[in-house]
């Protein structure tokens, strides 16, 4: 591997058998696991015992749930880096994920960089199946359309519009609250195809926010104004618009590469979203 001035950094909540997996894959991929951080939110399953027997560069032991925006800031600050990387810890990598989500980062400009994703069921030949996409889609990017599975940060966004909001209210939105900021502030961003990871489905952010009793969107907490600094009804188009160019984008990858940057596996087949 390339030497990239790089941490990783993910949150726990039980789940460990994801936990592992992710882990698993992050060492089929050549990563240093002395550059990955883990922070566990209070997990009661084996997570810390497990944790605490690799050789992680960090394991920070919160004593309560405090939300993924808290646990991603902890693990950013403790191990610094030009190159942080913010993921989930029920994804798979694949080989070769973290030379191409930066290597195209760099070549495209882009300060928040999101590895292409297939959601659903792991029933296909994923290296295979990743090392041919990768190759299709190499110089492919998704401008402005990150997503928060995953995502490399470079270190200027932290200066520009800092780090994740820690309201405990926001679980599951910290993501777009950052994405908002950046895009205000004019960072470029993006999703590149040249670097491909599964995802099972945030099992450990829908577990975090099922033990907060936490269902509801931004809207039910009367947050679109002070926290992103739009109205209901800007939001809504916004949303509505960013919708309409996925598609857009989507059917301009499906006419050029046959697969888009994003799909969902399910009974077999893949359906490109």
């Amino acid at each position: 591997m390339p030497s990239y001035d790089y941490s990783v950094t993910f949150a726990c909540y039980n789940q460990i058998a994801y936990t592992r997996l992710c882990i698993d894959s992050l060492l089929q991929s050549g990563i240093d696991l002395g550059r990955v951080v883990a922070v566990d939110n209070g997990s009661t399953d084996g997570t810390v015992d497990y944790l605490h027997s690799l050789p992680l560069g960090g394991v920070i032991c919160n004593k309560r749930n405090l939300g993924c925006g808290v646990a991603w800031n902890q693990g950013a600050l403790l191990q610094q880096a030009e190159w942080t990387i913010v993921m989930n810890n029920d994804i798979i990598c694949s080989k070769g994920w973290l030379e191409g989500l930066i290597d195209s980062a760099q070549e495209n400009r882009i300060k928040i960089a999101s590895p292409s994703m297939i959601e659903g069921d792991f029933d296909y030949d994923f290296e295979s199946f990743t090392h041919d996409a990768a190759g299709r889609l190499k110089d492919a990017a998704r401008a402005g359309l990150p997503h928060a599975v995953c995502m490399a940060i470079h270190e200027s966004v932290w200066m520009d519009v800092g780090y994740f909001m820690s309201i405990p209210k926001l679980f599951g939105y910290e993501d777009g609250i950052f994405f908002s900021h950046a895009r205000r502030a004019g960072i470029r961003m993006g999703t590149v195809g040249s670097s491909w990871i599964h995802h099972f489905g945030s099992v450990t952010q829908k577990a975090m926010a099922l033990e907060k009793k936490i269902s509801s969107g931004l809207g039910d907490h009367g947050l679109y104004k002070s926290v992103l600094g739009e109205t209901w009804l800007c939001r809504k188009m916004s949303k509505f618009a960013a919708k309409r160019n996925r598609e857009k984008v989507r059917q301009s990858e499906l006419a050029a590469h046959g697969i888009s940057m994003y799909g969902i596996r399910k009974n077999g087949v893949f359906d490109w979203r």
